[in-house]
């Protein structure tokens, strides 16, 4: 099995893709910078099981960082939204 299609393979793509979504979305978020490597990796294990099942064929290289990236963006928006709303 290629390391691309495997979990441990999606959890290290989504150390990078939590990084490269901080980027993307930098501030102050509740919990840091640990919290939103988290996410990541939440963010492109959802986006390696998800894909397949909308009929994605997610080639390694690229398209899985993309994936990935795409999963921890979505899923650090809804953590500020669900945090923000917690706070007030």
């Amino acid at each position: 099995m290629l390391l691309h299609n495997s979990f441990l393979g999606w959890i290290l793509i989504g150390l990078v893709a939590g990084v490269l979504g901080k980027m993307i979305m930098p501030g102050k978020d509740p919990g840091g910078f640990i919290v939103t490597i988290l996410i990541g990796i939440a963010g492109a294990l959802l986006a390696g099981y998800l894909s397949p099942m909308i009929g994605l064929h997610i080639e390694a290289g690229w398209q899985s960082y993309a994936a990935a990236t795409v999963g921890a963006v979505v899923l650090l928006a809804l953590y500020r939204l669900v945090m923000a709303r917690r706070v007030r």
